[in-house]
């Protein structure tokens, strides 16, 4: 049966992937993460942490997680890179760094590769701009 986030609705992607966060030794602990996407913020993807005191979501460029299943990107606050853990598996690794701190978490790459291809199955790479709201867009920055 699939988990409540591994789930496609109408113009949405979500699919609950364990991460595990890395720490300074290098060992992992697991952590539960849900990644979406929606058509109606098509450049985006966000990695919500869900964590005992609630749910921690982190916004960032879809094409990053895309082009670090292959290649190390990003710069600034985040960075995607592929990689190997240590039994040899195809590992993401996704690094964060906020003013609060830095966190290193890493994913099975097929389950990242599943995200994104789901992702692409709701809005084709190069189309983003097509489920692009401008007047939504426009509206939310003039209220902020």
């Amino acid at each position: 049966m699939a988990s409540k986030y591994d789930r496609r609705v109408a113009g949405a992607v979500e699919q609950e992937i364990t991460m595990q966060c890395v720490d300074s030794l290098g060992r992992g602990h697991d952590l539960e993460t849900v990644f979406s996407y929606r058509e109606d913020d098509p450049f985006a993807v966000t990695i919500t942490f869900l964590t005992h005191e609630g749910e921690l979501p982190w916004t960032f460029s879809r094409e990053l997680i895309a082009e670090g299943l292959s290649t190390p990107t990003g710069e600034g606050d985040v960075h995607v890179l592929p990689s190997r853990d240590e039994h040899g598996r195809d590992v993401v690794v996704v690094e964060l760094s906020s003013p609060d701190g830095h966190l290193v978490t890493r994913a099975a790459a097929r389950e990242v590769r599943r995200f994104v291809r789901r992702s692409f199955n709701v809005v084709p790479a190069g189309e983003e701009s097509q489920f692009l709201r401008l007047d939504s867009v426009i509206s939310q920055l003039l209220a902020g």
